[in-house]
């Protein structure tokens, strides 16, 4: 980021916007000038209004809504001020400053064409598919256009309708023809807002037209300007960044559509700005407010521990070690994150730091989302504590000897303490803990994460969460930009990647063939289902249908089921049959996602399997291969060969899923394609922590504008912790981030 200002310039200042600029360069009607009531109030210190202003004007105030029925449906959408109706950007423009006759659009190409209506028809050839045909007219040429199973634009596309169609144009026996993507009516709108112009194009919210959407955005955006801009003015021209009012004009309202494009940078870094900033307080508050325990790293219990291991740690081992220990040994509590590949060695690195804790006279406590997995580590972690002299609990809502148990832990008589959400209830007292590692945080709620710590006495204890699901880089920048990240990059030697294929549900029979070889071999096998039962509104196969169905066709095999319905008794009784090779074949829900470690099991079906994430089938996958034989993944699935009723891929997104899964065993390629083909909205919702959506901001597209907010957010910080000498910056993360912002901002 070459020719900055000093940090102290960067920061002293902030950009002004120009009071006198407006969409299309006239006078604005809501500037300092203007008389009008309406949106016109308190001006922020520079010279604007601000966002958090602008989130106090209720909607009801915009003009060109129509009436209340209009502001009641943008209410029921979440628009409720005139800064959420600001927010609402158009998903795509149309250029009607120049119209290109038909006969001279380009073929083979995605193009919008602008005409009128001439004919309309709606034909049914047969059932379930219904083609609704129109007839555009340029003045000179025609073009048809074909619109399938969309039988009601037959009534709103009528003759003599203005419309603009998207899509690809060919040529057939002569006729220009178009396979349309979309249809926007410009007809009956504003004439200013669609004639000659770049035309806005909004998503649809509960009914509300595009023209009254134009005209309400029109109306609350000349009055809101000058919109003011709290960036520090040296932030803006480091990285060639136009003022915010300028962005909020242009990524509606373009002059030009390579307008559009300045905007959109402009308000995707505010975006990703605003985020880094909460995350940034909150890192500092971590350091600055809380408590931490200086841990004893001279005692020898861990080095003891790592002694009776029969295996060498991998080098990603001892570094992660070495860096969890390094802040242990600090006054300020830990909050780090553990990733890694499935079998890349996580736990014994997090019972590393655990006992890190109790060779200092500390107790660890060990949060896992499942009984099941809770009891994998207990059962797992526990002779390895017996060979060092630790004494380890395990607390989950079903143990029987709950009172007993309690009394141990808060009289100190256990040293470490494995648990599912038992451990953050009331009546859980712990005599001294230090340390609590959170074995996949994304399943958890982060105030889960916060009762968690809270359970230490004076101080607060460290935080290591674990995760085996790989997270992009950019996507650690953002859902888990407060931790300090350590990855295990290496795999300890001996673990091969597991063969993957894809198979059409036709073909299932290759799949039980699979199964029945491996478990003449020896081996066992797990076979997922999307569902616990049937269900009328989904198809997709049940766990109980399928173990009833799969214990016919495997009448010799011993054939269990799992899932999280089942009493917390009968899902240990399972996975004891399970350890122990009683069962053959397992069918189960994704109840067995994350720290089942059955060594024996080398063969994963997976069915309806498009009906998964990426990362998700990276971790199912991971449960087989873990001993001394090969693992190997059947996913069945239609997606890649299902046709629609066009005869065009019916699943695009499943598809994508099953051949990126087959082709790649790289858990974080698999992550960032799956963040790619989900959006980021569903990833990072996953971590529950209301980190809001990012609207314009890609965190796959933007890297560059990620690092840049991150760095500047965080130098930000640094001087000006509280923001207090930004409080305009402040009330805007308030305003936006609204209930994430008390989060970010106070836990």
């Amino acid at each position: 980021m070459g020719g900055r200002t000093g940090q102290s310039s960067r920061y002293a200042t902030r950009r002004m916007s120009n009071p006198s600029q407006s969409i299309n360069g006239a006078r604005d009607p809501g500037s300092a000038s203007a008389t009008s009531s309406n949106l016109v109030g308190d001006r922020a210190s520079g010279g604007g209004r601000s966002l958090a202003y602008l989130a106090e004007i209720p909607i009801d105030r915009v003009k060109g809504l129509g009436g209340p029925r209009d502001g009641g449906r943008l209410k029921k959408a979440g628009i409720t001020s005139v800064m959420d109706l600001l927010f609402h950007f158009p998903r795509r423009t149309i250029d009607r400053t120049r119209k290109p006759p038909f006969a001279e659009i380009p073929l083979d190409e995605e193009v919008t064409a602008i005409g009128t209506v001439t004919k309309v028809s709606l034909r049914r050839p047969r059932a379930k598919l219904s083609i609704v045909e129109v007839t555009l007219t340029d003045g000179a040429s025609f073009l048809t256009v074909a619109f399938f199973n969309q039988p009601w634009l037959a009534k709103q596309l009528p003759q003599g309708t203005e419309v603009a169609i998207s899509g690809v144009v060919d040529r057939v026996r002569g006729r220009l023809q178009m396979k349309p993507k979309a249809v926007d009516v410009l007809s009956g709108t504003a004439e200013a807002l669609v004639t000659g112009r770049v035309v806005p194009v909004y998503g649809s919210i509960n009914k509300v037209g595009q023209a009254t959407l134009r005209r309400a955005m029109h109306n609350a955006l000349q009055r809101a300007r000058p919109i003011s801009d709290p960036v520090p003015e040296g932030v803006l021209e480091s990285l060639d960044l136009i003022s915010r009012d300028q962005a909020f004009g242009d990524i509606h309202f373009p002059e030009e559509q390579v307008d559009e494009i300045p905007a959109r940078r402009r308000l995707a870094f505010d975006e990703l700005y605003r985020l880094e900033l909460a995350l940034a307080i909150r890192k500092h508050q971590q350091l600055s407010k809380s408590k931490g325990v200086r841990h004893d790293l001279s005692a020898g219990l861990v080095a003891a521990f790592l002694e009776s291991l029969p295996y060498s740690l991998t080098g990603a081992q001892i570094r992660a070690i070495n860096e969890i220990q390094s802040d242990m040994a600090s006054s300020h509590p830990m909050h780090r994150l553990l990733q890694g590949e499935v079998g890349s060695g996580k736990t014994i690195v997090a019972l590393a730091a655990l006992l890190t804790a109790v060779q200092s006279g500390f107790q660890g406590a060990v949060m896992a989302p499942t009984e099941v997995l809770a009891e994998q580590h207990y059962f797992g972690m526990k002779p390895l504590c017996d060979e060092v002299g630790v004494r380890m609990g395990l607390l989950t809502g079903s143990v029987a000897d709950r009172t007993a148990i309690l009394a141990d832990i808060a009289e100190g008589r256990l040293d470490i303490v494995v648990g599912t959400h038992a451990l953050i209830q009331e009546g859980v007292h712990f005599d001294n803990l230090a340390m609590a590692v959170i074995d996949e945080q994304h399943r958890f709620g982060v105030h889960q994460r916060v009762q968690l710590r809270e359970k230490g006495d004076e101080t607060d204890p460290d935080l290591l969460i674990m995760t085996a699901t790989p997270i992009p880089r950019t996507l650690a920048m953002t859902a888990y930009g407060d931790l300090d990240v350590t990855e295990l990059d290496e795999m300890p030697p001996g673990r091969s990647p597991v063969e993957t294929s894809v198979i059409p549900s036709a073909e299932e029979h290759v799949a039980w063939a699979a199964i029945e070889e491996e478990v003449a071999a020896g081996r066992q096998a797990f076979v997922v289902c999307p569902l616990v039962e049937d269900s009328d509104s989904v198809e997709a196969a049940s766990a109980v249908a399928e173990h009833d169905r799969l214990s016919k066709i495997f009448a010799g095999l011993e054939v269990g089921l799992l899932h999280g319905q089942m009493p917390s008794v009968d899902k240990q009784e399972v996975m004891a049959q399970m350890r122990s090779g009683t069962l053959d074949v397992m069918v189960a829900t994704t109840v067995i996602e994350v720290g089942i470690d059955i060594q024996n099991a080398t063969l994963m079906v997976i069915e309806d399997a498009q009906r998964f994430g990426l990362s998700q089938l990276h971790q199912l996958r991971g449960r087989v291969g873990r001993g001394s034989w090969p693992g190997r993944c059947i996913a069945i699935s239609d997606a890649p060969w299902k046709l629609d009723s066009k005869g065009a891929i019916a699943n695009p997104d499943g598809k994508a899923r099953m051949e990126a899964f087959a082709d790649s065993t790289d858990g974080f390629l698999l992550a960032e394609a799956d963040l790619r083909i989900r959006r980021q909205g569903t990833v990072l919702g996953a971590r529950q922590s209301g980190v809001p959506d990012l609207k314009l901001a890609n965190i796959l597209d933007d890297r560059d504008l990620l690092e840049a907010a991150r760095e500047e957010a965080f130098a930000l910080v640094e001087q000006d912790p509280e923001l207090d000498h930004h409080p305009e910056l402040r009330a805007e993360l308030r305003a936006v981030l609204g209930d994430a912002a008390e989060f970010l901002l106070h836990s």
